[in-house]
């Protein structure tokens, strides 16, 4: 089978540096941090009392009052930037075949919030059940792509892809081999989180997971940087328009970047450690460029996993020095959650279109809150640290790795018609 060419014609971004892709990318290369004080609970008893919220947000600037109150905010997240993406590529799907049109979604954990309410109010009552109708179709992790598709009466592929923070990526890759193989025309994707609240922040406190620098929270993250202590939580969206470069040049569409392969592995070795080797690591980024028919030399950029995690860290570069061997120190490496926090799920998504601006723009966004070198990690290492650069990026590469030992990796580079 000869497979079709995807590419991407309309981006959507709701992140806590900006809550359209014109202002994430701007507060990027800017290097600006997201992470501030928690204000959607009192986190004062919290061992964490900060994270990355979304700011300025309100879900009826997309919907109805009362629509808005049926779905938890990870859907709020997942129309916003749906909405901002459908819109930038154009799509008027009053004259494109709908039934070849799809939604596949990412989502690392869905509607934490709606579980907390409903269970909390349970709790406190006398144990007469009193749930909300919308209790489990507000919960639920597809219910996100499946709101799309109502919004929008789109019948293609419509699923939920689950695979903690590698969730979005799955997705994307999903994506890529139904337009490719030629089951959907066009296939918004993406993924999104929201989960800043008692039980999140709690849940990931206990594991020890989290940054505790509560007296500096817009330094907290600091991927690569001997003092990190842990990633800090983040919350939004990002969507991706995907569609067969036939399609996309019938209508006339911009083209942003190619989708030219995605690779995926699993650790097989802890639930949530990374394994210290980087062997999935390694494993998921050797298949994404087999995928992408690239050699190791057309790759100038990678958008790391890198959380600011002690163990995570290292285990990623260890991946990359022996995957790419002497071509790593021509690369430029970043982790653009030392901005935007970690969104979990919609980590991949949000990750994505920052590789993707960066081969279309040729600036890599930086690493920022770096100020002292880990002496375990190789210092002749690109890793864009505090300051973004310009460069050339033929080929971009964003790395996701989840709980469980899921590993993806997504590969963009510049089009060529």
């Amino acid at each position: 089978m000869e497979l079709k060419r995807v590419v991407v014609t309309g981006l959507g971004a709701l992140t806590p540096i900006g809550n359209t892709v014109p202002e994430f990318w701007d507060n990027l290369i800017k290097g600006v941090s997201g992470a501030a004080p928690i204000t959607k609970f009192d986190a004062s008893k919290f061992k964490t009392r900060f994270a990355c919220e979304v700011k300025g947000f309100n879900a009826e600037d997309f919907m109805e009052r009362k629509e808005a109150r049926k779905v938890d905010p990870f859907v709020h997240y997942a129309i916003a930037v749906t909405d901002e993406a459908i819109a930038d590529a154009s799509l008027a799907f009053d004259k494109l075949n709908t039934n070849r049109i799809g939604v596949i979604w990412g989502s690392g954990i869905g509607g934490l919030k709606t579980f907390l309410d409903e269970v909390s109010n349970f709790a406190k009552g006398d144990g007469t059940p009193r749930f909300n109708p919308f209790f489990i179709p507000k919960m639920i992790l597809d219910i996100a792509p499946g709101h799309i598709s109502m919004r929008h009466g789109l019948r293609g592929p419509n699923f939920s892809t689950v695979s903690a923070c590698a969730s979005s990526t799955h997705a994307l890759i999903d994506s890529l081999n139904y337009i490719r193989t030629g089951f959907a025309d066009v296939i918004i994707t993406g993924g999104s989180e929201a989960i800043i609240n008692e039980a999140g922040i709690g849940g990931f406190n206990a594991m020890h997971a989290l940054s505790t620098r509560n007296d500096d929270p817009q330094t907290a993250s600091r991927p690569f940087d001997k003092d990190r202590d842990g990633f800090v939580a983040g919350e939004g969206g990002g969507a991706i328009v995907l569609e067969s470069l036939e399609h996309a040049q019938a209508r006339g569409a911009k083209i942003y970047a190619e989708l030219v392969g995605g690779g995926m592995s699993a650790d097989a070795y802890h639930i949530t450690a990374s394994h210290p080797e980087g062997l999935g690591a390694r494993l998921a980024m050797t298949n994404a460029l087999t995928d992408a028919r690239l050699k190791n030399e057309d790759i100038d950029y990678i958008n790391v996993h890198g959380t600011s995690t002690p163990v995570g860290d290292p285990s990623e570069i260890t991946a990359i020095l022996e995957l790419f061997g002497q071509h790593a120190y021509a690369l430029n490496i970043s982790s653009t959650k030392s901005m935007t926090g970690h969104l979990l799920g919609a980590a991949g998504a949000v990750e994505s279109i920052a590789s993707i601006l960066a081969v279309q723009n040729d600036i890599v966004p930086p690493t920022i809150n770096h100020f002292t070198d880990d002496p375990n990690l190789d210092p002749k290492l690109n890793f864009t640290f505090n300051k973004a650069q310009k460069r050339g990026v033929y080929a971009a590469m964003s790395n996701t790795f989840g709980f469980g030992g899921h590993n993806a990796t997504v590969i963009f580079k510049k089009f060529e018609a």
